[in-house]
């Protein structure tokens, strides 16, 4: 099982970069519900939190999940922690540097070789293969990610499609084009439209635009 990385250690100054945290609250179109997540540079590492309010199958269900990212976007390690009706849940993800994914420490083939985390409850994780391919306009790009399932939370591969369309927009296509859409995005890569399931309703990259 792959070893976490350390936390508890701060760079010299010399290799600190300063990026302005970035924050987005969003609506869910499919049903009741709210989500919002914040991405923050630390460490040399980008880190995505967030937390889902939502009901699935009239039960109510509350994920609170933690990203880690190396400096290139690569997923390194992932929590989910919350409840789906009565039933609380746990996930432990974590990938070595063999491409090998781990559930809750048991290694899951299944999605082996992934280089990017999608949750299925969550439109935060889009985010993730948006960065870190660093589409020009025009160009495309295929991506499979280890796609952690919902409701039963068990982990798989999802065959993805990403071509950017203009600055901020993107043709996204799963499962080899049998769902397709256009996602909107902000300037920090979050997704803002998410036809049919996620609306955003604030974000801070608009904060600047409003404040005086």
């Amino acid at each position: 099982m792959p070893v976490r990385p350390k936390s508890g250690r701060k760079p010299p100054s010399s290799e600190k970069i300063i990026v302005p945290a970035q924050s987005i609250l969003w609506r869910r179109l499919d049903q009741p519900g709210h989500e919002c997540a914040r991405l923050f540079f630390r460490d040399s590492s980008w880190h995505l939190d967030g937390t889902a309010l939502f009901t699935s199958g009239h039960k109510p269900c509350r994920l609170d999940y933690r990203i880690l990212c190396e400096s290139g976007w690569r997923t390194m390690m992932a929590t989910v922690a919350g409840w789906i009706g009565a039933t609380m849940v746990e996930v432990d993800l974590a990938v070595d540097a063999a491409g090998c994914w781990w559930l809750n420490g048991k290694k899951c083939l299944e999605a082996e070789g992934c280089i990017d985390l999608d949750f299925a409850f969550s439109p935060s994780t889009n985010l993730l293969p948006i960065r870190r391919l660093d589409l020009a306009i025009g160009q495309e790009a295929a991506s499979t990610a280890a796609w952690l399932r919902f409701p039963d939370l068990s982990l798989g591969a999802l065959n993805q499609l990403y071509r950017r369309i203009d600055a901020r927009t993107y043709r996204y296509e799963r499962g080899g084009g049998a769902y397709a859409t256009d996602l909107q995005v902000n300037a920090a890569g979050f997704v803002t439209t998410y036809p049919s399931f996620w609306e955003a309703e604030a974000d801070s990259s608009s904060e600047k635009k409003t404040s005086r």
